[in-house]
């Protein structure tokens, strides 16, 4: 009986090194950035070659979302739920900046197709998404992780999603969002 016993115990202690072991892999070091924490600046171009700088948003209230890849079904379920809602982020005094590694084109391509009204910004050299903690490492691709921050107008980091649903998003960011400025978490 004890014999077994050690056993299960060793297989599980495997598993979870195996586990952290891969997660580690796709995902790398954990370095995102904190609750509290001032969000890093940057500055990307959005589907329309404009330059959309963080720090310049100060003012307003930033769903910084990243996402894997363009056309693809989750990232466009995520997107149009974002686009559904974007009426109710504005009353909210707040900006939508979805981030992947494609480039300008083929985010104004994915607006045009999907009637997203919002940005999409290039992180094509992937400093971005690395400088976040979400770029995802599948070995001879990276890709941006699915993960968003919520950053309040002062540029303060209120709220992060590394678990994302992608069809109950939008409604959990707005509901967070709502909380905060019900709480009067950082005013204008």
């Amino acid at each position: 009986m004890k014999k077994s016993m050690i056993t299960i115990t060793v297989v599980a202690a495997l598993a979870f090194l195996v586990f952290a072991g891969a997660h580690t892999l796709l995902h790398g070091k954990s370095n995102v950035p904190a609750v509290g924490s001032t969000a890093p600046d940057f500055t990307l171009p959005s589907q329309d070659g404009q330059a959309i700088k963080l720090s310049a948003l100060r003012g307003q209230w930033v769903v910084l979302y990243f996402y894997p890849k363009d056309f693809t079904s989750g990232c466009t379920v995520e997107a149009h739920n974002f686009q559904r809602d974007l009426a109710e982020y504005q009353k909210r005094n707040a900006v939508i900046l979805g981030v992947s590694v494609q480039d300008e084109k083929s985010h104004k391509q994915f607006c045009a197709k999907e009637g997203l009204n919002f940005k999409l910004l290039a992180d094509t050299h992937k400093e971005v998404s690395k400088s976040y903690d979400s770029i995802l490492n599948l070995g001879i691709a990276k890709l941006s992780s699915r993960h968003t921050f919520l950053i309040d107008p002062h540029g303060i980091v209120r709220k992060v999603w590394l678990d994302v649903d992608v069809a109950k998003h939008s409604a959990e960011v707005l509901a967070a969002l709502n909380n905060l400025q019900k709480n009067k978490i950082a005013e204008p």
